[in-house]
């Protein structure tokens, strides 16, 4: 499935998207804090930072918080959802993209690489070459966070994290009606196990790349260019 195919589909939710996310994603905050810790940590001064796959821009909102002044450039193959991002960051935005993340991405150099819930949308071979594509438009010792949804390391492991997010989901008030849609929506999942992912970050030419925080399917991992 293509990144443009997901983006359609999500297209249709965009007017309902961040109250169901906040359902659909246990440990919100801590899932999107672990990314702005990781920037503060490991970049230091942030000013350019790009969101890749950005929605309707929750985490850049976060970002633009933490970071006063930064200038945030949007990618995504949504316009109803970039739409809303736009109008959540205000002037926070320093330019929007409707393109598919299997493309060409904007001229760098970026102080950091952020994306949320969204690669795993690509085949394994996009994902890679993607990741190839973000170091690329990174400054020297720039950062690279990704809040993921991510697959087991084992089918066994696989069906425990599926039974643990519908509990999860279910706790936070999430309707069974939300659920399965939400399930339909993950027929265009391609999502891939930590262990390889970092494998990908380190043969992508990062000299950094680690899980700095997982709770079953959810995710981020960090990498760092080389200084």
């Amino acid at each position: 499935m293509s990144a443009s195919a997901a983006a359609e589909a999500f297209s249709a939710h965009a007017a309902d998207y961040d109250a169901l996310r906040r359902r659909l994603v246990p440990d919100y905050e801590g899932f999107y804090g672990a990314v702005v810790e990781a920037l503060e940590r490991l970049c230091g001064d942030v000013r350019r930072v790009l969101d890749v796959g950005a929605g309707t821009g929750l985490l850049s909102a976060e970002i633009a918080a933490a970071f006063p002044g930064v200038a945030i450039e949007l990618l995504d193959g949504s316009e109803a959802m970039l739409a809303l991002a736009q109008e959540r960051l205000g002037d926070a935005v320093s330019a929007v993209h409707v393109a598919d993340m299997s493309g060409a991405l904007p001229a760098g150099p970026f102080d950091a690489v952020v994306s949320a819930l969204a690669i795993h949308h690509l085949e394994d071979a996009d994902k890679r070459a993607l990741l190839g594509r973000i170091h690329g438009v990174l400054r020297p010792g720039g950062a690279f966070a990704n809040a993921e949804q991510v697959d087991a390391p084992t089918p066994e492991l696989s069906v425990v994290y599926a039974q643990r997010w519908v509990d999860d989901c279910r706790a936070l008030g999430a309707t069974e009606a939300e659920i399965d849609s939400a399930r339909e929506r993950m027929r265009h999942d391609r999502c891939t196990n930590v262990g390889t992912q970092l494998g990908w970050l380190r043969d992508a030419g990062f000299a950094t790349a680690d899980c700095i925080y997982k709770s079953w399917r959810f995710a981020v991992l960090i990498a760092r260019k080389e200084a």
